[in-house]
């Protein structure tokens, strides 16, 4: 393995972009778009966390949702990546960068009820939602309606997970008390 390094572009600078966004405007989105890759993954983490560990009556329909959802939110994560890189910017890749620029805070390491988990999810949902709506607004108000609209389809798919958590913490189950009871 080689030892020599040429750095291409160092992170937090913006280049030039063959989509002829002027650069101050390129900047103020690349950070936009950073931040909702950084809570992105924040999400995405956590997602996958409880994938692992629920437990109970309902396992295997939260189990395959949070999967799912997970998915969902990689898949947001490498589209903002992608529309910040082509905007001339460098996406934060390390999870301790992520972390420190993520908006969004991950519950810890601890195994919680599912309830309390999918509670933190909902919570971490509506931030993430916020955030997204803002940036969509600052996208199209410094005329790019590209990562708008990017962000627009990547905000149907976050709302409609966070509509199904929300769905999945309602009171009517079929889970009785007495088998809840320990």
């Amino acid at each position: 393995m080689s030892t020599q390094k040429h750095v291409l572009q160092e992170f937090g600078t913006v280049e030039e972009n063959a989509l002829r966004l002027e650069q101050g405007k390129a900047e103020q989105i690349i950070d936009a778009l950073n931040t909702d890759l950084a809570d992105t993954y924040m999400l995405y983490h956590q997602l996958r966390k409880h994938h692992w560990n629920v437990e109970g009556a309902e396992f295997r329909d939260l189990h395959l949702f949070l999967g799912e959802a997970a998915e969902h939110a990689e898949a947001a994560a490498d589209e903002i990546a992608e529309r910040l890189q082509a905007l001339g910017g460098t996406p934060v890749s390390n999870p301790v960068n992520q972390a420190e620029m993520a908006t969004v805070e991950f519950e810890d390491d601890d195994v919680y009820d599912i309830r309390t988990s999918l509670a933190n999810d909902l919570d971490m949902y509506g931030d993430v939602i916020e955030s997204q709506r803002e940036h969509i607004e600052l996208a199209t108000d410094l005329g790019d309606h590209a990562s708008a609209e990017i962000l627009r389809e990547i905000l149907v798919q976050t709302e409609e997970d966070a509509h199904h958590v929300e769905h999945y913490l309602e009171e009517d189950t079929l889970v009785t008390d007495a088998a809840i009871e320990k």
